[in-house]
């Protein structure tokens, strides 16, 4: 008599491939390789930054005002910086690198938006620091680290 086995139940989310992969991280994956294939095609500065302004806009508040103020923040501060997309948020470049970005809390169903720092940015400061920072509200003194934080990682 021939016996038939279930299968056990996943314990795997359901937005979850295979592969590890969200629905969230799929989508981000999928906005960085266009990002890739429209900057092969050689789409200048200003096209670039209407597309930030753009991913901007799109945004519900408050993380809009949130974006808007740190987008206005990095680039009076970091004036070698081009904004451009990264990951489908906004990004700020130098030779093509991107230094810093923002992340707003609705990419990836997170708490709180964030300011990361990727390895080119100069923040080195000992044996350990800080590569991103959670923003939970824009205020002058937010502004004035977020103004000292792009001028230190662009000097």
């Amino acid at each position: 008599m021939a016996t038939t086995r279930k299968s056990a139940k996943s314990s795997t989310p359901a937005d979850e491939s295979a592969a590890g992969f969200t629905d969230i991280e799929r989508t981000a994956i999928k906005e960085r390789a266009q990002e890739l294939r429209t900057t092969k095609q050689g789409r200048g500065k200003a096209a670039d930054e209407s597309a930030v302004l753009a991913k901007i806009a799109e945004m519900p508040q408050p993380d809009r005002g949130m974006a808007e103020r740190v987008h206005a923040v990095v680039t009076a501060n970091g004036p070698d910086l081009s904004p451009k997309l990264w990951y489908g948020m906004p990004g700020y470049a130098k030779g093509g690198k991107v230094i810093c970005f923002f992340q707003s809390p609705q990419k990836f169903k997170t708490r709180y938006a964030t300011l990361g720092f990727n390895e080119e940015a100069n923040l080195d400061d000992g044996e350990m620091w800080p590569t991103a920072y959670a923003l939970t509200e824009m205020t002058e003194a937010v502004e004035k680290k977020i103004a000292a934080l792009v001028a230190r990682a662009v000097g």
